[in-house]
């Protein structure tokens, strides 16, 4: 059957932000949040498969379509893959919704595959943690990267298998 097939599916990152009440907390969502979060997110995929690299990279929509490939391996947002085999599906949920309604073999395919996925919950993953944190240094903390090397002088990665930053020292106020 060969080597298993793993699909990462970026979703649209919307942050709302509604005056409901004061006493509700605003969370602020940086790209570099964002980015951290989609390199732990395929990684966990990866692990989860017991892959230890992609072999290609599809990126969809607005997103994929208008991204820097390299400049987003750089900052760590991708897995380390060859720069060519990273490529943009375009608008594939648009793409998607007009094949499954024009075509009844293709839109019975497309029932079977939804009924094979396997949902993964990245918040009750443990590892997901670790892949965060790990992914918080740009370009990454301790993955090698040697598709990307090929292509940008980068630091080397760092021998430290856990990274965890050391606490910094808070100023004393005037009085304290």
């Amino acid at each position: 059957m060969g080597r298993p097939r793993a699909t990462v599916v970026v979703a649209t990152v919307r942050v709302t932000v509604a005056t409901v009440a004061a006493t509700v907390p605003m969370v602020t969502v940086t790209v570099p949040m964002v980015t951290v979060a989609v390199h732990a997110g395929a990684r966990l995929l990866l692990d989860k498969l017991g892959i230890e690299r992609p072999d290609r990279i599809r990126l969809a929509g607005a997103f994929g379509a208008h991204i820097d490939v390299k400049y987003a391996l750089v900052l760590g947002m991708l897995p380390d893959c060859e720069l060519a085999h990273v490529t943009s599906a375009g608008n594939a949920a648009g793409a998607g919704a007009v094949i499954a309604l024009l075509d009844q073999t293709a839109r019975m395919e497309i029932e079977d595959l939804v009924k094979r996925i396997h949902k993964v919950e990245t918040a009750v993953e443990a590892k997901f943690q670790d892949h965060f944190v790990e992914a918080l240094a740009i370009p990454h903390q301790t993955a090698a990267y040697p598709n990307l090397r090929r292509a940008v002088d980068l630091p080397p990665p760092s021998a430290t298998e856990n990274p965890r930053r050391k606490p910094r020292r808070r100023r004393k106020k005037n009085g304290e």
